[in-house]
C-alpha cells in the first residue's frame, strides 16, 4: 500500500473557474504506480473551493462564474462581514456550497475520471494570492 500527501501552491489566478488538473497530476508523478487507488484533493482557504466538471468547453467555466455571482451577490444589505471586501462574504459562501475537496478513483495510474472531466479551481476573490492544496494519495 502507497500514501503519499504533498502540499502544493498554484499560481495566483483572477476570479473565475480554472482547469487545474494537469498541475495536480504533474505535483504527483507517483500517481503512474498506483493501479488501484484513491486522491484526495483539499483546498487550504475559505474563499476559494474545488469542483468537478467539464473540462473541455470554456463557455461552462464562464457560466459557472455567472450563475454563482448571480445566485450570491455582492454587496447584500444582510452581510455583516464585509471588512474584508464586497466579494469577501459572497467568496466565503460559493466554497461553503461547492466545498473544500474532490475526491477520485485511480485506476491503472491515472484518475478515472469521465471523459469530459476535470479538476477546478474556483476562484471567488477578485484579487487572490496563490492557493495551496494538499494532495493525498493512497492505493495499491
Amino acid at each position: 500500500m502507497i500514501y503519499i500527501q504533498r502540499e502544493i501552491r498554484l499560481r495566483a489566478r483572477p476570479r473565475g473557474f480554472h482547469l487545474v488538473t494537469s498541475e495536480i497530476l504533474e505535483a504527483l508523478p507517483e500517481i503512474g504506480s498506483v493501479q488501484t487507488g484513491q486522491l484526495q484533493v483539499f483546498i487550504k482557504h475559505t474563499s476559494a473551493s474545488l469542483t468537478l466538471n467539464e473540462n473541455a468547453d470554456p463557455t461552462v467555466r464562464g457560466d459557472f462564474e455567472r450563475h454563482f455571482n448571480t445566485m450570491v451577490p455582492e454587496n447584500a444589505p444582510y452581510y455583516q462581514h464585509t471588512l474584508e471586501g464586497p466579494d469577501d462574504m459572497p467568496a466565503h459562501i460559493k466554497a461553503s456550497l461547492l466545498g473544500t475537496s474532490v475526491h477520485m478513483p485511480v485506476t491503472g495510474g491515472r484518475p478515472n475520471l469521465g471523459t469530459w472531466q476535470g479538476v477546478y479551481l474556483c476562484e471567488h476573490r477578485d484579487a487572490a494570492s496563490g492557493r495551496w492544496l494538499v494532495l493525498t494519495l493512497s492505493g495499491v
